[in-house]
């Protein structure tokens, strides 16, 4: 098995040591020899402000794509933000604000993940969920699977069932796949998303000031586990947030970190105007696809693993 788990890349001679391979587009040949640039918006989210927060994740998405961005992170719950329960008018904000995200997208040509509430299904509560948007359509979703009971998350959502599922970029042909804030914290999740042959892991989330250093930690010791680039989109401001009212602080920390576990420098940084909030701020990041792939033929992780022991381990 080839490492890293992507038989489709593993067996086509198109790629090469390089690190490209050509292919077509709806424009035309594509090549992939270029970095991938990845953008993330740091939003301070209004609470029960869907207008406010569509306005500025609608600048943000902009500017991302007016700075040469394959994919822009958006934080989680970042169209209605922690209410105390969403009910049927939050889920519907919700929906409105993702198709004009769509349309944006597809005008831009530009990737959008982010987390909102969404259907839960007849007779359940709304799920927490992971959206990625290509090319101005929905290719993908995640039900944040671990619910923070601190704020008692567990009372507004129902958890998902199933793991995040990798989405091939057309630009760059990334194998992406999202997961949402307090699923950092185990691994099994974003595990799940290596061994399927993900690239790039897309952490959105609301993760508060007094544990700003485990989110740091975190981000590193996934992207070096995983051997992938793990994006990490966080949210800025305070707010009051899930039923509970917790009063919380966050201060973004958001970041790329390379597959060796180390933050990589943002070639751009930019001001997003954030209407009556604080302003957001939009980093631009450059990443090279090919270190990843490198690393996972030089320590073969996913040969070597011995999954016939695990399950017996956890159980």
């Amino acid at each position: 098995m080839e490492p890293g788990g992507g038989s489709k890349r593993g067996s086509d001679p198109g790629w090469g040591r390089a690190g490209w391979r050509t292919g077509f587009g709806p424009l035309g040949p594509v090549r992939h020899d270029l970095p991938m640039r990845v953008a993330t918006l740091e939003m301070d989210i209004g609470a029960g402000d869907p207008i406010g927060n569509l306005g500025t994740a609608l600048r943000g998405i902009r500017a991302a794509g007016e700075a040469g961005a394959e994919l822009v992170a958006l934080p989680e719950m970042w169209p209605t933000g922690f209410t105390s329960g969403p009910g049927e008018a939050e889920i519907a904000q919700a929906a409105h604000a993702l198709e004009a995200v769509a349309a944006l997208s597809g005008e831009l040509d530009i990737a959008v993940i982010g987390s909102g509430p969404a259907p839960g299904g007849e007779g359940a509560l709304p799920t927490n969920r992971a959206h990625v948007i290509v090319g101005g359509q929905p290719v993908g979703g995640y039900d944040k699977v671990h619910l923070f009971s601190p704020t008692a998350e567990t009372l507004a959502f129902t958890a998902g069932h199933a793991p995040p599922a990798p989405v091939d970029l057309p630009q760059s042909g990334a194998r992406i796949a999202p997961i949402v804030c307090y699923d950092l914290r185990f691994p099994s999740i974003s595990r799940s998303a290596f061994r399927a042959g993900a690239d790039v892991l897309v952490v959105v989330a609301q993760w508060p000031e007094a544990r700003a250093q485990h989110w740091t930690a975190l981000l590193r010791g996934r992207a070096a586990e995983c051997q992938a680039h793990v994006i990490g989109c966080n949210r800025i401001g305070e707010d009051e947030v899930g039923r509970r009212r917790m009063r919380l602080r966050f201060l973004g920390g958001s970041a790329v970190v390379g597959p060796a576990g180390v933050d990589l420098r943002a070639s751009e940084r930019q001001t997003v105007d954030g209407g009556a909030r604080r302003a957001a701020a939009l980093s631009i990041h450059d990443i090279d696809l090919e270190e990843s792939r490198r690393l996972r033929r030089e320590v073969p992780v996913a040969r070597d693993e011995r999954r016939d022991l695990y399950p017996g381990w956890i159980e």
